[in-house]
């Protein structure tokens, strides 16, 4: 058990929710090598250096440049500027077939949504970008401004669960052939006249869906979870935090046992799916009041950790 009062290792750029509780569900063994598959500003990746000894080594994916400016010195660590959906094939790559855990913050930075030079942000203008890897081509704008009523309106609903996400697909669709949508101010003065409620939540709730959307991070994490079961070793654990329902589904669904299945040669035989995953959480970690208080981000964060059988 990670002792509750230690430092969490923090910095403007971000603050790593549920580190305590990431830290303990881990489980890190000194000579262990480890992946950090949201490296971010680095607050659990300074918790799990702290845990590994000399020849422990971590392994730490982002696709956001301005993350390597936030690397520790410590040989231990590799950077690997890349979306984790490549893990299993930049371990490879690095000589690595197998970990003894991986952990996936799959919330935005605080960096991001604090300015708004990447159109994170609600608050602040500027391009209305919103891409996690400035490498990509499809931006924020190109999504509003392409995809037809019905896709919009799926969106909406699904991603952000906007309550008039119809009337907003519509409204959408109807009147952004007459606007530029260069900045996040040209986009909310496009739907100004349908937002409903209170507004902050109501960007909030807009902006992460089209977040979502624009770095296909369902798609992402669906990729990702399908590899974890051939890179974690026996005894190794994954740990993700996951800030959205849709998220913590996939990750839940992904750590059940399967159900069996049909055997081919007699219909009324089933052969049982081999145990993949030990849960360790049975029920979602959620923040303490003393740590949403101090950091509103991680009211909706949910932590959930395997072990690999």
């Amino acid at each position: 058990m990670t002792n509750p009062t230690s430092t969490i290792p923090s910095s403007d750029y971000h603050i790593p929710v549920l580190f305590h509780e990431t830290m303990q569900y881990l489980n890190i063994h000194p000579e262990g090598v480890y992946v950090d598959a949201t490296f971010g500003g680095g607050g659990h990746s300074r918790g799990i250096l702290s845990k590994l000894g000399p020849k422990g080594r971590l392994i730490a994916f982002d696709q956001d440049a301005d993350a390597k400016n936030n690397l520790p010195n410590d040989e231990r660590i590799v950077f690997i500027p890349e979306n984790f959906k490549y893990l299993q094939r930049f371990l490879r790559l690095h000589k690595i077939n197998q970990v003894d855990g991986v952990l996936a913050d799959l919330g935005v930075s605080s960096h991001q949504f604090d300015e708004g030079t990447r159109g994170f942000s609600t608050r602040f203008d500027g391009p209305f970008d919103m891409r996690m890897d400035q490498r990509q081509t499809r931006t924020a704008a190109q999504v509003i401004e392409s995809l037809s009523e019905t896709e919009l309106h799926k969106m909406f609903e699904q991603y952000g669960e906007v309550t008039n996400s119809k009337t907003l697909a519509k409204h959408i669709v109807d009147n952004r052939k007459h606007v530029k949508l260069n900045t996040v101010q040209d986009f909310k003065t496009l739907i100004a006249p349908v937002v409903k409620g209170n507004p902050n939540k109501y960007w909030a709730q807009v902006f992460q869906a089209i977040r979502i959307v624009v770095n296909e991070e369902m798609e992402v994490l669906s990729d990702f979870l399908a590899q974890l079961p051939e890179v974690i070793k026996p005894g190794g654990r994954a740990v993700i935090i996951t800030f959205h329902s849709i998220e913590d589904r996939m990750v839940k669904n992904a750590f059940k046992v399967a159900p069996e299945e049909e055997n081919p040669s007699n219909p009324f035989l089933s052969n049982p799916r081999e145990k993949v995953w030990e849960i360790i959480t049975k029920k979602p970690v959620m923040a303490s009041d003393k740590e949403m208080k101090e950091n509103n981000r991680s009211r909706s964060a949910k932590l959930r950790a395997a072990e690999r059988v």
